[in-house]
């Protein structure tokens, strides 16, 4: 079964930030419920928005998107929660920073900014980071499995 070009986008994501020294491969896709504080520090990614661009009327009939991604990074209270999660999104950032192109699954893919949220419900204070990233991605209008 085809997958659509956004699942696609986010898989891509999700190669690119498994394996980063301080989440390491606690990745996760859409995740929407708890995380375990056993679990942490984790990254969870997922398509919050997407907006049309442009639909061009040529011959292929093509769609532009640009979609925001979130990628949260989510840490465990430590004497240095905000350290933590400062690594996260720098480790994050590199490692798009690395494949602006996302494999060509995408024509870019930009940083918009962070929100920082702490927490001190449970046993330890948890901290989030949600890094905002753009990417701009073509379809057919077809067929939005088929990335140009």
């Amino acid at each position: 079964m085809a997958t659509h070009a956004r699942e696609q986008i986010r898989d891509a994501i999700v190669t690119l930030v498994t394996g980063l020294t301080t989440t390491s491969t606690r990745v996760h896709k859409s995740r929407t419920y708890n995380f375990a504080q056993g679990a942490l520090p984790c990254l969870n990614v997922v398509c919050e928005s997407e907006e049309l661009v442009d639909e061009l009327s040529s011959p292929r009939h093509t769609r532009i998107a640009d979609a925001t991604f979130v990628i949260e990074g989510r840490a465990q209270a430590k004497s240095d929660l905000d350290e933590t999660l400062d690594d996260i999104a720098a480790e994050v950032e590199k490692a798009i920073a690395a494949d602006y192109t996302l494999s060509n699954k995408a024509h870019f893919i930009w940083y918009q900014g962070a929100d920082i949220e702490m927490s001190e419900e449970g046993e330890k204070p948890i901290g989030m980071i949600r890094l905002f990233f753009r990417v701009r991605y073509q379809t057919t209008v077809a067929d939005p499995t088929a990335i140009l």
